[in-house]
């Protein structure tokens, strides 16, 4: 089993938080039309763009090209709470330049509102991380 490929190893991870505010989600339904999301409640699209993020800035980081994602959101997220994501390397396969993630969002509390994976290829990474 591989546990080292350009820079990435097993467990390694990556998080950043948020809080969305009443302006965030006015901006979200301004640029895509969206109103099916309850009042009060973060979109999913919002919340999977913090993993977005951080695919293509912190972990693996620049160069990093997205295959697959999949989340489920067991919980809903509130505006005003500050929101967690992380990503976490949970298997690397180098003949194919693979690294599958998984993919957490957890509210101020330690709930989970969000989990999933995702398959990204690093064939293109701009450097190996530390």
């Amino acid at each position: 089993m591989t546990t080292s490929y350009k820079g990435l190893t097993l467990g390694q991870s990556a998080s950043i938080s948020k809080t969305f505010t009443a302006a965030d989600l006015a901006d979200y339904t301004a640029l895509t039309g969206d109103t099916s999301f309850e009042p009060g409640t973060v979109p999913g699209p919002l919340l999977g763009g913090m993993i977005s993020d951080l695919y293509g800035t912190k972990l693996p980081g620049r160069g990093t090209n997205w295959l697959k994602q999949h989340y489920s959101f067991p919980a809903a997220a509130r505006v005003g709470e500050a929101i967690t994501a992380t990503v976490e390397v949970i298997r690397l396969r180098p003949e194919k330049n693979l690294v599958n993630l998984r993919t957490t969002l957890v509210d101020s509390d330690g709930a989970v509102v969000g989990r999933g994976e995702g398959l990204v290829l690093v064939a293109d990474l701009e450097s190996a991380k530390e």
